[in-house]
């Protein structure tokens, strides 16, 4: 695909979820793409809840466009010449146990709207006759569809976006891994820790930890994964700071918005009564942890697919990514879904002592700064370990193998102030977002 700015085609793998909601109410807002299909998954919560809630989050936005049609160019993707196809993917892991995150998000994805809010509950009969007016059902497996679509489509066209665990692109790549390796230009992923604690465990991000036999079948160095030199991977080092404080929210998009005054429906857009309705909880949740803010996990990736078009050589502008080599965790009592890094000869490792939480703040205040052995970063020389009768491993780093990962964004201001354009329709104050970020901390 040439770097022009034509649309760019994307299967969004994802598991509604607050924060994919979110993301895919800016997907459906951003003209420079185009929107295949979603493969739904289990994680935060059930496979069939998360598949509902791509139902919901159109309803809400046909609601939008129903009372505002002037509104309805704003979201190219909402009814689009070619129907976005909708399919049930994996409802558990590869292997291991079935986790998922319904203390964060609700049983139903949604912050438990179902009970609280009815107004946002689908028809009876909406999935019944197997029409929809804006997305194409499907009844196959979720990995069957996917590389149907991926077989429409050139030669590195594609971007997969994965926002939840990576079971379903697991599955793909067991069915027809030659034809994910020729098809997709670029997969931009949601998960993992490297080096900051993890957000379901001290040591894992919660995609990562629901299966971890899927990360390491998915993201490995040989011919059975998927070219890492097309992937994007967005942490929790880089998503954690890129916060939606709910003062902004509330500032700009809902002044109603109360952690005491569930949503009502009068005096506001449907759109932002929709996501009041679920962020009234999360942002009960967010506090409880000591920050009055969203972190903006799945809404970065987005971003980052449609700041990098496959083909696309480098970062975009104002980004800067940087190739990570670990192994992911599977079977470990404590340890399931960490990813393992090397850090004996990184530079960009803590210093022996530092504390680690105080100095990852820090970082993301943008108040220090790394390269070189600095204060904060490691000089410790790698002590090798042979195994007697067995080949000892070429020393020093390859720098055509490992994953690139997302170290720096054009900020994250930037990213709330073009969300709260493109979804609310809302002209915000980019420095007052600035404010408000700092504050949430």
């Amino acid at each position: 695909m040439s770097n022009s700015r034509s649309k760019i085609p994307v299967i969004i793998d994802t598991d509604p979820g607050v924060d994919d909601t979110i993301a895919i109410l800016m997907a459906i807002a951003s003209p420079e793409i185009e929107i295949l299909a979603f493969i739904v998954s289990f994680g935060n919560t059930d496979l069939e809840a998360s598949y509902l809630n791509i139902f919901k989050i159109y309803q809400a936005v046909g609601r939008h466009i129903e009372q505002y049609p002037e509104s309805r160019s704003l979201f190219p993707n909402y009814n689009p010449a070619r129907k976005p196809v909708v399919v049930r993917g994996a409802a558990g892991p590869l292997s291991g146990e079935l986790h998922n995150a319904a203390y964060f998000h609700g049983r139903d994805g949604l912050s438990g709207i179902t009970n609280s809010h009815p107004e946002w509950n689908l028809p009876p009969n909406l999935l019944s006759s197997g029409v929809h007016p804006q997305l194409e059902l499907d009844n196959r497996p979720g990995h069957e569809v996917a590389l149907d679509v991926l077989r429409e489509y050139p030669p590195q066209s594609v971007t997969y976006i994965v926002l939840g665990p990576m079971t379903n692109l697991a599955q793909v790549l067991r069915t027809d891994g030659a034809c994910v390796r020729e098809r997709v230009g670029r997969f931009v992923i949601m998960g993992g820790a490297l080096d900051v604690p993890g957000n379901t465990s001290p040591s894992a991000e919660f995609n990562f930890f629901a299966d971890p036999y899927a990360v390491a079948e998915t993201l490995t160095p040989d011919n059975s994964g998927i070219p890492l030199s097309r992937v994007l991977l967005l942490p929790l080092d880089i998503t954690t700071a890129h916060l939606l404080p709910f003062t902004s929210y509330a500032t700009n998009i809902d002044p109603t918005f109360d952690v005491d005054a569930p949503s009502v429906a009068s005096g506001k857009t449907p759109l932002a009564h929709f996501t009041s309705s679920f962020l009234q909880r999360t942002r009960t949740v967010m506090r409880s942890f000591g920050r009055d803010a969203m972190e903006l996990h799945d809404i970065a990736a987005v971003w980052a697919a449609i700041a990098h078009p496959p083909g696309l050589q480098g970062p975009a502008p104002g980004w800067t990514v940087r190739r990570r080599r670990f192994q992911i965790e599977r079977t470990g009592e404590l340890t399931r879904g960490m990813c393992v890094v090397d850090r004996r000869d990184d530079k960009g490792a803590y210093a022996p002592g530092a504390n680690r939480a105080r100095v990852q703040a820090a970082l993301e205040r943008g108040m220090i700064s790394g390269g070189g052995f600095g204060p904060l970063e490691s000089a410790v020389v790698p002590a090798r370990v042979e195994t007697e009768g067995t080949p000892s491993p070429p020393s020093g780093k390859d720098d055509n193998e490992g994953v690139l990962v997302v170290e720096a964004t054009p900020g994250a201001e930037v990213l709330v102030h073009m969300l709260m354009k493109r979804v609310w329709g809302v002209e915000a104050d980019k420095e007052g977002i600035k404010a408000d970020q700092l504050r949430a901390y």
